[in-house]
């Protein structure tokens, strides 16, 4: 590959990370037919990677990707429709490009676009997945492997997603507060997926993750600000800039793996921790508690290491308890029994762990294996750790906690 087709590749890559969701929000707000926006969208990507390097990379990047998938659904639009139906459908869509977009900025229709994925009429268990794809852009194999079906599964629920979406003319809007409750609910878990999917890859070397941490921040940023009076929305912000706010302490210089409670808190974003607690304090002053907020409270207990040097684990375990009782999930039940673990011992620990036993989902679980190894090691029981950390180490697909998982095994042996 030459120099200039190298830039034009890089270029298209920036150009998708930073706008992808906003220029297929935009496409399809007007006619709700987001699976043509998308095709449209892809035909103007391979267009770019096709002139880009004979013409060099456009000053505005997005407005050029934008004017050529306009021309591209225009012209499918055309070709498909003959109905009377079909013209004033065509004639709406030439209208969008005498708009003379490409001068101006681009409003952003995100916000609207993840409310209409999260709509009643959307099968409930397709609206996150929905927002992940439509709006930042993840193929359905990713999406599959995040929600534990096949990917042709996947890939057929969203089609019938989109075709519902436009069969019905479900509105690209913001619902009243009357409607929100399960949209919000389904907003906001989107969200946190996208920036759980990017926080697995804290070094940002997996193209397919960069900047995905950072994105689910300014779209929980988005929502915020939109709806200041929604306290959830602020817990949700709050927990992942607690998160974000500890990445350079996550590596060490060698690109190991440290655990939370080994980090140097030093190395913590003094002012991304200042500004959760700010938002988990604002949102604690309305009077509903939700599952966010309990979890920002989580984090908001351990960052409290960096003014106190120790971690309150009889408050992390209440904490805890608390979240187990609004959002009872394993993943919330394992971090308890490793809190529990660390105010009254592990023996105490490992009895909430083994309760979990039961729950198939947690054979393929890498957390539950390693905490269940670290516990098991604790008491002294060598075997049964060492076979709990081989469980662990096979199902992580980081290099850098495989590492880690594996040093503590040879030290267990050793």
């Amino acid at each position: 590959m030459d120099s200039r087709s190298e830039i034009a590749r890089v270029a298209a890559e920036a150009a998708a990370r930073q706008s992808y969701g906003k220029l297929v929000a935009w496409l399809a707000a007007r006619t709700r037919d987001v699976a043509a926006a998308e095709d449209a969208l892809a035909d103007a990507f391979a267009a770019a990677l096709e002139r880009w390097p004979r013409t060099g990379v456009p000053e505005r990047p997005e407005a050029w990707l934008l004017a050529v998938a306009r021309r591209r659904r225009v012209d499918a639009v055309r070709r498909r429709l003959t109905s009377e139906a079909g013209r004033e459908h065509l004639k709406l869509i030439a209208e969008e490009m005498e708009a003379g977009m490409t001068d101006e900025d681009l409003p952003d229709e995100r916000l609207r676009l993840m409310f209409a994925c999260a709509h009643p009429a959307i099968e409930p268990g397709i609206r996150s997945p929905l927002i992940l794809q439509t709006v930042l852009g993840f193929d359905a194999a990713t999406i599959a492997s995040a929600f534990l079906v096949s990917p042709a599964t996947m890939g057929q629920r969203l089609v019938r997603a989109k075709t519902r979406i436009r069969e019905t003319g479900i509105p690209f809007r913001v619902p009243e507060r009357t409607e929100l409750g399960e949209r919000l609910d389904t907003v906001l878990e989107a969200i946190y997926a996208a920036f759980a999917e990017g926080w697995s890859d804290p070094a940002g070397t997996e193209t397919r993750r960069r900047n995905l941490a950072s994105e689910g921040i300014w779209l929980g940023r988005l929502v915020a600000s939109l709806m200041p009076e929604e306290p959830e929305a602020l817990g949700l912000l709050s927990l992942m800039l607690f998160a974000e706010a500890r990445r350079a302490a996550r590596r060490d210089p060698a690109g190991d793996y440290v655990p939370l409670a080994e980090q140097d808190h030093t190395l913590w974003d003094g002012a991304l921790v200042d500004e959760a607690e700010s938002l988990l304090r604002r949102a604690a002053t309305m009077g509903v508690i939700g599952r966010y907020q309990l979890e920002a409270a989580v984090q908001s207990a351990h960052a409290a290491r960096r003014l106190t040097g120790c971690t309150d684990w009889v408050a992390v375990r209440e904490l805890y308890d608390a979240l187990l009782s609004v959002a009872g999930s394993p993943v919330v039940a394992i971090n308890r029994a490793v809190a529990i673990a660390e105010d009254e011992g592990a023996v105490t620990g490992l009895a909430a762990l083994y309760v979990l036993g039961d729950d198939k989902r947690l054979d393929e679980y890498q957390p539950y294996w390693a905490a269940r190894a670290g516990l098991l090691a604790r008491l002294g029981q060598v075997p049964q750790a060492c076979q709990a950390y081989d469980r662990a180490i096979g199902l992580e697909r980081d290099p850098a906690v495989r590492r880690f998982l594996q040093g503590k095994r040879a030290a267990l042996k050793n």
